[in-house]
């Protein structure tokens, strides 16, 4: 019923893309329902679906690079080790998992992710722990086996 709606709803006249995005948005969204492919702004329509692609990749690294970060941390810094840490680590590993789940076209991207994640996770590391940055190896010590399976107790008496 909703689809009937929209193929006899009139369109509003054509806003600019950079003068109001969310305006535009919806005229456009409007204008593929309603079929007037003609009306389409094609160039900036494709560039913003590329753009929710990318999105949805930088989300997939920086759920990686916090993992990373706490492992970092983890790994480094054992008299500091806290549950905050761990349940980061189970939290952002299914953010991870939930972005390929959504998106399987990402497993084809997963070795850059974490070179990406990896890079920024490193440096904030030696941020946070207060130890020289090269006490991180320069490339990415862990397998996304053990990125994602590595077993963490998060509750050491259960």
């Amino acid at each position: 019923m909703a689809v009937a709606k929209a193929l006899t709803r009139p369109v509003s006249p054509t806003t600019a893309y950079a003068d109001d995005f969310y305006t535009w948005t919806q005229e456009q969204g409007a204008r593929l329902r309603a079929g007037d492919f003609d009306g389409l702004d094609l160039e900036n329509l494709a560039e913003e679906i590329e753009s929710l692609g990318k999105s949805q990749f930088a989300s997939l690294v920086s759920a990686l690079r916090i993992v990373l970060l706490h492992m970092l941390k983890y790994d480094h810094q054992p008299e500091r080790r806290s549950r905050s840490w761990l349940v980061s680590i189970a939290t952002h590993r299914v953010a991870v998992a939930d972005e390929i789940e959504e998106s399987p076209g990402l497993k084809s991207r997963l070795d850059d992710a974490v070179e990406r994640a990896y890079r920024r996770a490193r440096i904030e590391a030696s941020g946070e722990t207060g130890l020289p940055l090269r006490t991180f190896p320069e490339t990415c010590p862990y397998s996304l086996d053990v990125i994602m399976n590595r077993p963490f107790a998060i509750d050491p008496d259960a």
